[in-house]
């Protein structure tokens, strides 16, 4: 989605990627396939390109700032240092003085116990390193579950957090381009299904607009960014917002804008990235539901994608289908959120059998 931006603004897209099959390179130009630390083809990519970008963080740090030391990058190197790590990231936003969950660094398995002393029950304990769609995590509900945090935590260093009685999870798409240009996205609502995304509603239905951009101002201030990234929020049941995590990247969440915005979240990245002037807001043109499609999705769903042209359908080509994977996803615009909310759940209501 990114190159199909560049693509449409008349850049040629070079894809370095370490998957032979990945559906990228056939929408570019040219197609590099190497692992992410290569630094032979990173540099090869380096001396073919202008301007060099990133959309996934579990890319090597190092390699990324031998690259900034020699061509242009401008996302830099420092984000993905700081956001590789759970507990640098965690700490980043106290020392920004955002408001987020309690949390205990977790060295070795006995420290569970200063988690409990500390955070008491429940608590989430993730991997420093790696880990997304919930992978490298686990929910500590009581002692019964001490023992599988704690195999955890021999392999790893993690952290354990508070778990939060939510009410809803929120997102803001944010890009900051050069001389200081900040362009926000509308306040994105969440749902996660076994922490994969399931569906993005916007605008969120919740006052905590202003409030995100506050918190994401002082993000800025500490983190060096250039181009689209998306910081996660917690709303718990007392409606206090918590900054979850941020992703130093265009995000899922924010696929709604191709269609549902005067500005998609890659036609904003891209802008930014090479130097252009930013809109100074992005107008939503109608409210608006994005859907992950899964493989169990396709496998219930495909046959329907031709009696909706209301669905706005984005498969990615990716060529196998698994039932958690994600392989696309739809955008459907509307003024009536609420109705259109229950026709697509009883569409998807197939997913769980």
């Amino acid at each position: 989605m990114m190159a199909q931006s560049a693509q449409k603004m008349g850049y040629k897209v070079i894809v370095l990627d370490p998957d032979a099959d990945c559906p990228c390179q056939h929408v570019a130009h040219q197609f590099i396939n190497a692992n992410y630390d290569d630094l032979a083809a990173l540099e090869s990519l380096g001396e073919a390109s202008d301007v060099i970008t990133y959309e996934f963080e579990n890319i090597s740090a190092n390699q990324l700032q031998t690259l900034v030391s020699k061509y242009n990058v401008p996302q830099g190197y420092e984000a993905i240092q700081l956001l590789q790590d759970r507990l640098t990231e965690k700490e980043t936003l106290q020392k920004a003085n955002t408001q987020i969950a309690p949390f205990v660094q977790l060295t070795e398995k006995n420290d569970i116990t200063q988690a409990v002393a500390e955070i008491g029950y429940p608590f989430i304990v993730k991997t420093r390193f790696g880990g997304y769609d919930g992978k490298g995590q686990i929910l500590v509900r009581d002692e019964m579950d001490l023992e599988e945090a704690q195999e955890l935590i021999s392999n790893q260093e993690c952290v354990a957090e508070k778990y939060l009685d939510l009410y809803k999870e929120v997102s803001l798409t944010v890009t900051i381009g050069n001389d200081n240009q900040i362009t926000y996205f509308p306040l994105q609502e969440n749902e996660h299904q076994n922490q994969i995304l399931f569906k993005t509603i916007v605008p969120a239905r919740v006052d905590k607009e202003q409030e995100a951009r506050n918190e994401v101002n002082k993000i800025i201030e500490k983190i060096h960014f250039v181009g689209t990234f998306t910081v996660e929020f917690f709303i718990d049941t007392d409606n206090k917002l918590y900054v979850n995590e941020i992703a130093p990247r265009p995000h899922n969440s924010g696929h709604y804008s191709i269609e549902a915005c005067d500005y998609s979240q890659f036609d904003s990245h891209i802008l930014a990235i090479t130097g252009q002037k930013l809109p100074e807001s992005i107008e939503l043109l109608k409210p608006a539901i994005m859907m992950n499609l899964l493989g169990r999705d396709l496998d219930i769903l495909e046959d329907q994608f031709s009696e909706h042209p209301e669905w706005h359908v984005h498969i990615y080509g990716k060529n196998v289908r698994k039932p958690d994977r994600k392989m696309g996803h739809l955008t459907v615009l509307t003024d009536d959120i609420e109705q259109q909310e229950v026709d697509l759940l009883h569409k998807f209501e197939g997913r769980h059998h």
